[in-house]
């Protein structure tokens, strides 16, 4: 299943090397704002393998250029315009072929994920800017909200992936920043032939050979769970699925102690009981903000593409729904 995986603007900087060359439009230039989990480990590439990753910032000048690895399909945003495609780009890519009025402008990178049948380099090497521009630092929300799931989280088979899939559309009416950790083939209880959320959620990236996240690069306000439609299918019992969702939360709850973390009812209605249960468990435990959302009737089979996976409006109703109730 395709992913799509978005670079734009942090709400909180991550963490940055001393060598950064501020204003210079490098992967470490501090003037670029990073929401998501990012691999830069690597000073020229920076990698994200979850969808909903993106970058933002601003620039100076008439025109702005991104430097790409190999080939992948990309999305971009200038100025707070509408999101434009850019199909299988490589090299130096051209994003102002009309130049822009001089002044201060900002951008908005969202990559294609990697996963399924689609296999694209989603590598940010930075931008070029005209001679004598430089990166200016973007206003960015200070609220971060953290979706976690599966393909349907991710966006499958919506028109541009996350970034027409209920949590980017959610956090957007907020006005707030966002990361998707989210994934095609994605279960919550570790199980063959399915990505285990129990564990996986807290690695940098999709596989286990990627680092411990750094939970210190950015703190999320709320964190909103889609898991379950494809446990059932990997033989994966109601009484093991409420012990890994009563572990994750409480991982979760460890990584950031102050965050409202909701436990959404899969819209396939699996595991609700269990769902229920991992959540009453945690508020005895003494934990007072963790949520169930009950999501009976926010979307029909109409409003899927194969009567799972939600269309562009069937995400739309999602995120209306969501954003009421996570306010």
């Amino acid at each position: 299943m395709a992913v799509v995986v978005a670079v734009v603007a942090a709400v909180t900087t991550a963490v940055q090397p001393a060598s950064a060359a501020t204003g210079d439009g490098s992967p470490t230039d501090s003037n670029i704002r990073y929401f998501g989990r990012w691999d830069t480990r690597s000073p020229s590439t920076y990698v994200s393998e979850w969808a909903g990753a993106y970058a933002v910032l601003g620039f100076t000048g008439t025109t702005v250029q991104l430097r790409q690895r190999n080939s992948v399909d990309l999305y971009t945003s200038i100025d707070n315009g509408g999101w434009v495609t850019h199909p299988n780009v490589h090299g130096t890519v051209n994003l102002t072929p009309t130049r822009l009025p001089s002044g201060t402008h900002t951008l908005r990178v969202a990559y294609r994920q990697d996963a399924g049948s689609y296999h694209g380099d989603g590598v940010f090497q930075g931008v070029t800017l005209d001679s004598g521009a430089h990166t200016v630092a973007p206003s960015v929300p200070s609220r971060i909200i953290e979706f976690v799931g599966d393909s349907i989280t991710a966006g499958y088979k919506s028109s541009k992936e996350a970034l027409t899939a209920y949590g980017w559309l959610t956090a957007e009416k907020l006005g707030a920043a966002h990361t998707e950790i989210a994934r095609p083939s994605v279960c919550l209880s570790p199980s063959s032939g399915c990505i285990g959320m129990r564990d996986r959620y807290f690695k940098t990236g999709v596989d286990t050979s990627t680092p411990d996240w750094d939970f210190s690069r950015y703190q999320a306000s709320e964190v909103v769970i889609n898991l379950g439609t494809n446990d059932v299918g990997h033989g994966v019992s109601g009484s093991q699925f409420q012990t890994a969702y009563t572990t994750l939360l409480a991982r979760i709850r460890a990584k950031y102690p102050n965050a409202t973390i909701y436990a959404m009812e899969t819209f396939h209605k699996l595991y609700v009981n269990e769902t229920k249960a991992a959540v009453a468990a945690r508020t005895k435990a003494g934990d007072g903000k963790v949520r169930f959302i009950d999501t009976e009737g926010w979307i029909t089979a109409s409003d899927t593409a194969d009567g799972t996976h939600p269309t562009d409006g069937g995400h739309q109703k999602i995120a209306a729904r969501l954003a009421q109730i996570i306010g």
